[in-house]
């Protein structure tokens, strides 16, 4: 108790900050206007028709008290009343987590003398930033409390936001290439841009905890728990060509396992988001060799400044597939795999026309907007498409744009998918100036061929692959108040038909191959622990149990990495530091780069380079299947 007592005068400072000045939260006339206006908007424009009611009104006020005190620090005279009975519990409760913040400071190596300081500056932070509020600050927290009303995607900007969301939107300014949220008092990735500086020089995952940023290649660690988001951007951002440095945690929150990244701030080019390919060879039944051409997709992207110019040569990702396309004909593939995963969408443009590249006419999506309405876009005339046998894979960060294409391929017949289900985002957003700031609203809903929407359920995969990405953490489902999944009515188009009858023989091969891989199993093992890891409502606040604890995972973790070792006959390893500087040849990475709780034993050594992944290797594999029982070709149609 001596030990902790010193620490214990930290929350205090927080509990019995001064009071803000009331002239500095006063509210404007034009954020009078403004809010007005928000109202008007969302009633008139929003794709859900509803109305700011006495519920609504309830809510709102729950959300933004919520939002303001989301660590539940603040109580009313009221909650001191109600909590009265539970005094002790209350004090043991405070306590405790300020023993589990010792406790995970210092089994992150952090030195006994900088624990204390380290504390006491972080709530000092929490406390200076809390002082800083303006009304500018109050207001967006009160807006942005009513727009979640609505759904998740739609929200209010205020002008530093406004701005911010534009330089996004251009990719302007220089940074690492990450989407970045508060959730609690954490900065959460929301999602890694491809082919950004953090993609390509760090293994940052979405779901991961920003505690702490770093400017150089050394020197001090800003511990950034409790700050606001556009404080802890403001960090990461910087020139091209510095360095930053991050803290990152487990999306579970277990401090004690800190991660630092060493990423240089680039800018995120176009030719760095352009599709790529290359070719991988299976071996069918008679032992003959296959040629399957992979392409890797990142993000649907088009060159706006040159399209609009009339470049002749300017840059798409469907002008980019379709040169690859051609370049792996010529070379004599047997298939086309199309690597979906890890691609947050683009250009709806973009996912019309490639999708127009496999299919010889008609539609590929419907949009309905606040009235009855529904417009159609696709692929209005007969043309050269490919029409050999294709293969697309998805993952839980395939979303919006790339969920048109694979479901619009899908629905055709045209494509098997591969993978696990999408993210689940099936609705547009639209930006709107308001007297101080703007409105990003959701205006419509994207709907399949088939009348299935995208929204919340994503697209299913025709055969399921193992994931490590949690649902519950990451996708459109784990949004609170996200708009429900639906249909309209189907439109007519060609079924290709090369799937349905063969889909039951190709899970039933597939499905005997994952259950004898050593790979498949690696992933399945990996993420029974991460659940089991996640799921536990406590953790142990004696030292040598929170560390016995620790000792228990790793010899965990360890021993399903030798399994997967042993299996492919490789040199077992000691502990799991070894996994980061191995250069073996290895074969059987799959993609634990997405892994939010995973120890990753792959994600940072050169080896990497020279596996094959093997989720690719699988999808050839299916592909070489279907070939084998419908021939190469699958784009023969019937009219549905």
């Amino acid at each position: 108790m001596q030990y902790l007592a010193k620490y214990l005068v930290i929350p205090i400072l927080v509990a019995f900050a001064a009071p803000l000045s009331q002239a500095a939260l006063e509210t404007t006339r034009e954020q009078t206007w403004t809010l007005r206006a928000l109202i008007t908007e969302l009633e008139d424009t929003h794709f859900v028709d509803k109305r700011y009611n006495d519920a609504m009104s309830r809510a709102h006020l729950a959300t933004y008290l919520e939002r303001l005190d989301p660590s539940r620090l603040y109580f009313t005279q009221s909650d001191v009343d109600d909590f009265a009975k539970f005094e002790t519990a209350l004090d043991d409760l405070g306590r405790k987590r300020l023993k589990s913040q010792v406790l995970s400071l210092k089994l992150a190596d952090k030195e006994a003398s900088e624990i204390a300081p380290t504390l006491k500056k972080r709530y000092e932070n929490q406390l200076k930033r809390l002082e800083q509020y303006n009304a500018q600050d109050v207001f967006a927290v009160y807006a942005n409390a009513l727009t979640s009303q609505f759904d998740p995607h739609t929200s209010y900007f205020s002008p530093r936001r406004a701005e911010n969301f534009d330089i996004d939107m251009r990719l302007s300014l220089e940074g690492i290439g990450a989407v970045l949220q508060n959730e609690d008092e954490y900065v959460k990735v929301v999602r890694v841009v491809p082919a950004g500086p953090a993609d390509q020089q760090s293994d940052l995952k979405a779901a991961e905890l920003i505690i702490g940023v770093g400017q150089g290649d050394e020197g001090p660690m800003t511990d950034v728990i409790g700050w606001r988001l556009d404080d802890v951007v403001d960090l990461v951002r910087g020139k091209k060509g510095t360095v930053v440095r991050l803290d990152v945690i487990p999306a579970a929150g277990r401090a004690d396992e800190v991660r630092r990244l060493v990423i240089t701030r680039n800018e995120v080019r176009l030719e760095e988001q352009a599709a790529q390919s290359k070719i991988i060879e299976i071996n069918d039944l008679e032992g003959s060799p296959r040629k399957i051409g992979v392409i890797d997709v990142p993000a649907f992207y088009l060159d706006f400044d040159a399209y609009r110019r009339g470049d002749p040569d300017f840059r798409s990702t469907t002008r980019d597939v379709a040169k690859l396309v051609e370049e792996l004909d010529g070379a004599g593939v047997d298939g086309l795999v199309i690597d979906l995963r890890g691609n947050g969408g683009g250009s709806l443009r973009e996912a019309n026309e490639l999708t127009g590249l496999f299919i010889e006419y008609g539609p590929t999506v419907q949009i309905k907007g606040t009235g009855a309405r529904i417009w159609r876009d696709g692929k209005r005339r007969r043309g050269p498409f490919y029409e050999g046998p294709l293969a697309i894979m998805i993952d839980r960060l395939s979303a919006s744009a790339s969920e048109i294409f694979a479901g619009a391929l899908q629905d055709y017949g045209r494509a098997i998918i591969v993978g696990d289900r999408s993210f689940g985002k099936g609705t547009v957003q639209t930006l709107l100036d308001l007297p101080e700031g703007q409105l990003k609203i959701t205006e419509s809903k994207f709907y399949r061929i088939s009348g299935d929407s995208t929204q919340h359920r994503g697209v299913i995969p025709d055969i399921s692959y193992p994931s490590l990405l949690q649902h519950d953490e990451i996708g459109e489902s784990s949004l609170e108040k996200a708009l429900d999944w639906d249909r309209i009515a189907p439109v007519r188009h060609k079924n290709y038909a090369a799937i349905d009858a063969i889909l039951p023989t190709l899970v039933a091969k597939h499905t005997e191959r994952a259950n004898s891989d050593a790979d498949f199993q690696y992933i399945w093992d990996q993420k029974a622990l991460a659940e089991t890891i996640s799921s536990a409502e406590q953790v142990p606040l004696n030292e040598n149990a929170r560390i016995a604890q620790r000792e228990s995972q790793e010899t965990q973790y360890l021993a399903i990495e030798n399994t997967r070792r042993k299996a492919k006959g490789l040199e077992e390893l000691a502990s799991l530091d070894d996994m980061f500087g191995s250069d073996e040849d290895d074969e059987g990475t799959l993609d634990s780069s997405t892994d939010p709780d995973a120890a990753s034993p792959h994600s940072d050594d050169e080896s990497g380079d020279k596996e094959e992944d093997a989720l690719i290797t699988e999808t050839a594999r299916i592909l070489v299947d279907a070939i084998n029982l419908s021939g190469p070709v699958m784009a023969r149609a019937d009219v549905r």
